[in-house]
C-alpha cells in the first residue's frame, strides 16, 4: 500500500487565532479543552438538543469524514483527549508523518523519532541514542501492517493505561486506512 499525499494535506491548517485548525484554545501546554469542530452537533446547553429526533443513539462518533486525512486527525485527536496525551502520530515506517493531534513540531519530532523507538537497536549515535533512551519512557508504540507495509502508531505522556488507548486508535486507525485502500 502506498501513502502518497500532498504537502498541504499534510500541514495543518492555521485558525483566526492562529492555531491548527481542530486545536483552537489549546493553552500553553498544549491540552486541548473542548475542541471546536463546526460539523459537530452543539453540545448541551448551547442551542440545540444532544438528541435530535430520528438519530441513532448508539452513535459514539461525533465528529466523521470521508476524508481519510481528516479521518485519521479526528480518531487520534479523541485518543489524544481521551488519554491526556501530549502528542500521538500516525507515521509511515520511514518516519514520515500521516496523520498526528497535538503541537505539530512535537508531531514532527515523534514522527521523525518513531522508527527508532520501534526499532532501538537500529541507532548508532549516542546522541539520538540518549534521545531515544529519554522518549522510550514517555512514548507507547504500536505497529499496524496493512497490505504487507507497515505503519506506526505513537503516543506520547499520559498515563501508564496509555497503552490501551493507543490499542484502540489502531484499531480504529486500521479500519480507515483499509476503507481507504
Amino acid at each position: 500500500m502506498s501513502l502518497s499525499l500532498s504537502n498541504q494535506q499534510l500541514m495543518p491548517q492555521l485558525g483566526s487565532d492562529g492555531c491548527s485548525a481542530g486545536q483552537q484554545g489549546d493553552g500553553a501546554g498544549g491540552r486541548a479543552g473542548r475542541a471546536i469542530d463546526p460539523g459537530a452537533p452543539p453540545a448541551a446547553g448551547e442551542g440545540a438538543s444532544s438528541l435530535e429526533e430520528g438519530a441513532p443513539t448508539s452513535e459514539r462518533r461525533r465528529r466523521r469524514s470521508d476524508d481519510p486525512i481528516t479521518a485519521l486527525h479526528y480518531q487520534l485527536s479523541t485518543t489524544r483527549t481521551e488519554a491526556n496525551l501530549d502528542v500521538v502520530v500516525l507515521v509511515d515506517d520511514s518516519g514520515c508523518l500521516v496523520a498526528g493531534a497535538g503541537a505539530w513540531p512535537a508531531c514532527e519530532e515523534l514522527a521523525a523519532y518513531a522508527p527508532l523507538l520501534a526499532n532501538p537497536d537500529a541507532v548508532q549515535n549516542a546522541a539520538v541514542g540518549s534521545r531515544i533512551a529519554a522518549l522510550s519512557a514517555e512514548v507507547e508504540v504500536q505497529s499496524l501492517s496493512l497490505a504487507g507495509a507497515e505503519v506506526l502508531l505513537c503516543g506520547r505522556g499520559g498515563t501508564a493505561q496509555r497503552g490501551a488507548s493507543i490499542a484502540r486508535a489502531a484499531e480504529g486507525c486500521l479500519r480507515i486506512l483499509r476503507a481507504a485502500a
